[in-house]
């Protein structure tokens, strides 16, 4: 097990790539690889166990040189020797947030920590050190088809734990594995059965639909799937400027309805506007009148009006404008 985990670490060393998905789940998948081969390293030889074996050896070597009788020295030297490296593969330590499976003769016999713990050597094996924390795994799927046949890039992001380490070793070979595949296969399906606007605006959604699915499947072997988050929906360049040319031309078509839409309320006030006046040629002269002060109170101001206009309103010429410009009543 260590050298395979040893092996995919080595493949595995980063390379000039330029795609960014994939050097974030290569980045990811590194990591967990270096994790998984510090905890292999760990189920042989560990600190206490090594500075276990560094105290008897050189308690026997002392001895040995204190007494300095044959054939005592050497039956010394070689019994401390022994017990050094039965104390170094015998002693074991499992961290808080991880379980050691035991095995005798190739049998399951139980689990073992936190803390330090001895097994037989040769007799009983350590076969994993479980992580019980939760963890996260990156999934994508790339060119996968909608239900509207649009070609996606969707990353995602997964979050599980290991809550019976028992079931995890004993029920899958490769737990992690497995996780990341059914993941993969899960999010395809999912993508398969949305169509594009779903997708980007219902995320949430479909992220819980994906950890419903996950969950079912992974709970068998011991796992739980708290949640899975759509970190990215990539479409292709020639769909996305399509898209944004369609909602450029659907926000000028709603500026035009609008547009149209309060010029016909303008008009239909314009019309209640003439019949109020039709009978009232009085008050549609002092409105006028109005209008018109208001246009040419200011300073240096000029408007120009028609003569028909001017008739109509009864301000006696261009004497009366000038003189209701100055705000002076019109001479004769």
């Amino acid at each position: 097990m260590l050298m395979r985990r040893l092996g995919r670490a080595i493949s595995e060393m980063p390379g000039p790539n330029p795609n960014p998905r994939e050097d974030r789940a290569g980045a990811s998948q590194r990591r967990q690889t270096a994790r998984d081969t510090a905890a292999d390293a760990r189920r042989y030889v560990n600190p206490v166990s090594a500075a276990a074996m560094t105290l008897i050896l050189a308690v026997g070597y002392a001895a040995g040189i204190a007494i300095d009788r044959f054939p005592a020295t050497p039956i010394l030297l070689i019994a401390s020797t022994l017990l050094g490296l039965f104390t170094l593969f015998s002693i074991k330590v499992a961290r808080q947030w991880e379980r050691a499976v035991v095995l005798r003769f190739g049998r399951f016999v139980g689990l073992k920590g936190p803390g330090v713990f001895g097994i037989v050597p040769i007799v009983e094996t350590v076969s994993h050190l479980i992580d019980q924390r939760v963890r996260v795994s990156d999934v994508s799927a790339e060119s996968a088809l909608t239900r509207d046949t649009v070609p996606v890039d969707v990353d995602a992001v997964l979050f599980w734990t290991v809550w019976d380490a028992t079931k995890s070793v004993l029920e899958v070979a490769d737990y992690m594995d497995a996780v990341t595949m059914s993941a993969q296969t899960a999010l395809r399906e999912a993508i398969g059965r949305h169509q594009l606007a779903e997708m980007i605006t219902e995320r949430e959604q479909l992220g819980r639909e994906l950890q419903k699915i996950l969950d079912e499947k992974t709970n068998p072997w011991g796992i739980t799937v708290h949640s899975v988050e759509i970190q990215d929906v990539k479409i292709p360049q020639e769909l996305e400027d399509a898209m944004s040319r369609q909602a450029q031309a659907e926000r000028e078509r709603q500026a035009r309805i609008i547009l149209g839409t309060a010029e016909t309320e303008i008009a239909e006030r314009f019309v209640k506007a003439g019949e109020a006046y039709a009978d009232k040629p009085v008050a549609l002269h002092l409105r006028a009148m109005n209008m018109l002060y208001e246009a040419i109170k200011e300073k240096g101001s000029m408007v120009i009006v028609p003569s028909s206009a001017v008739e109509t309103m009864g301000l006696g010429g261009l004497a009366g404008i000038t003189s209701l410009g100055k705000g002076l009543p019109p001479q004769g």
